[in-house]
């Protein structure tokens, strides 16, 4: 098993109806998360989620990449260097 990492995807949803299956790949990869936030912002019609992780460096891109595939979604991620 590679290292594992601490890291924040940080996720903009502008089209509501992906959240079932933004759901269903954090649900995927459920071991792996720490915690999660998420806000909506009503004024500019979209919602923030940010979640946690405690990942190998491969599971983290695993699901960035796979939530920032999704239309209407833009996912970034932000790891620790420990």
């Amino acid at each position: 098993m590679s290292e594992k990492r601490l890291a924040v995807i940080s996720l903009i949803i502008e089209k509501r109806e992906q959240s079932a299956s933004i759901n269903s790949i954090l649900s995927e990869f459920g071991d792996y998360i720490v915690g999660r936030m998420g806000v909506p912002y009503k004024e500019r019609g979209v919602s923030v989620i940010c979640v946690i992780v405690d990942a190998p460096n491969q599971t983290i891109n695993a699901i960035t990449g796979k939530i920032g595939m999704l239309e209407g979604v833009t996912a970034k991620t932000l790891m620790s260097k420990i």
